[in-house]
């Protein structure tokens, strides 16, 4: 079940506030903050990803949820 498939409300794409403008250096993207997510999913009943490659995996992908690089995004 996809808990974001039900119901009738639609969101435009212009009301995103992700992803952001990827900056420089963003001093709340660390390690602990990957921990704290892995510790949502374990939660939520999901498997703790323990080995690099899931951790790299789910790092890479809360980085790309929440940053665009230039060019990533139309019209930036």
């Amino acid at each position: 079940m996809n808990p974001l498939s039900g119901g009738s409300t639609v969101v435009a794409t212009t009301d995103r506030i992700y992803p952001m403008p990827a900056p420089e250096d963003d001093a709340r993207f660390t390690y602990g903050l990957l921990a704290d997510v892995v510790k949502v999913l374990e939660r939520h009943g999901y498997p703790r990803p323990e080995t690099g490659g899931d951790l790299v995996a789910l790092q890479s992908a809360l980085f790309g949820y929440l940053y665009a690089l230039p060019g990533d995004v139309p019209g930036q």
